[in-house]
């Protein structure tokens, strides 16, 4: 009898306790684009802590190290980050930004790193898409996986005409729409800390959001992440939050 007992206590407790804990009443999806790298590690061990999946965007970008993002010297890293369960999509590879759309269908681009960084280049859809799979085959190459099949262009910066030619190369483009999905870690301390940055997110974002934030900016001098990531998820959880990778958002799960 004594023992039928405790077991009904401890069911109950069970049951108390699986009623407790918060329910997801709204998603967010956080992403990461690659950047100068210097906070790559605190981000990977916030979301292991967390237990919070995400969505990196990958360019070749120069890190703090001397070396670049999709170098041999980050398999490790990325292979770390595929066996946690997250999501990656193209950047570009030499994080090429769109300049405007030139004559003949041709897209005007300036690459910031490789062969041709600062330089102003005329490229065909064709050409564009290819910028694209290079992340893909040199993400193959260190991890063995594929990329998922949606881009980010540098700066958010587009036009249909790179709209389309991402798309007809297998890619959809993911923004963040919202500002409140923009994270503010690229600009001056002067205009926004971090303290603002965080209020605003907490503040304004909603159900389906996306939100971008930078794995390392050069320019800022009081980094985002550190102060800002984990407050962030944990301030999103109590509100009833969860969080997801693109690969579950309705618009890209297809």
């Amino acid at each position: 009898m004594r023992r039928q007992a405790c077991v009904l206590v401890l069911a109950a407790a069970v049951a108390a306790g699986a009623s407790a804990a918060p329910q997801c009443r709204a998603t967010v999806y956080l992403t990461f684009d690659t950047g100068s790298q210097s906070q790559a590690e605190l981000i990977a061990a916030v979301l292991a802590r967390q237990n919070v999946k995400a969505t990196f965007f990958l360019a070749n970008e120069k890190t703090v190290k001397g070396d670049y993002s999709l170098d041999p010297s980050w398999q490790a890293y990325w292979r770390a980050r595929v066996a946690e369960g997250h999501a990656f999509g193209s950047h570009t590879f030499d994080h090429t930004y769109y300049v405007r759309d030139g004559a003949n269908g041709k897209i005007t681009v300036k690459p910031q790193f490789g062969a041709h960084a600062g330089k102003e280049r005329d490229w065909s859809p064709q050409q564009y898409c290819d910028e694209l799979r290079r992340v893909d085959r040199r993400f193959h190459e260190l991890t063995g996986k594929a990329l998922d099949p949606f881009w980010r262009a540098p700066g958010g910066k587009t036009s249909p005409r790179t709209l389309a030619a991402g798309k007809a190369c297998g890619y959809q483009h993911a923004g963040w729409a919202t500002p409140a999905g923009f994270s503010g870690d690229e600009l001056p301390v002067e205009r926004a800390s971090n303290a603002q940055l965080l209020k605003r997110a907490l503040e304004g974002l909603r159900d389906g959001d996306i939100f971008m934030a930078h794995m390392g900016i050069w320019s800022r001098q009081d980094p985002w992440a550190p102060a800002n990531l984990e407050p962030l998820i944990e301030g999103l959880k109590q509100k009833g939050f969860c969080f997801a990778t693109l690969r579950e958002h309705p618009d890209y799960r297809k």
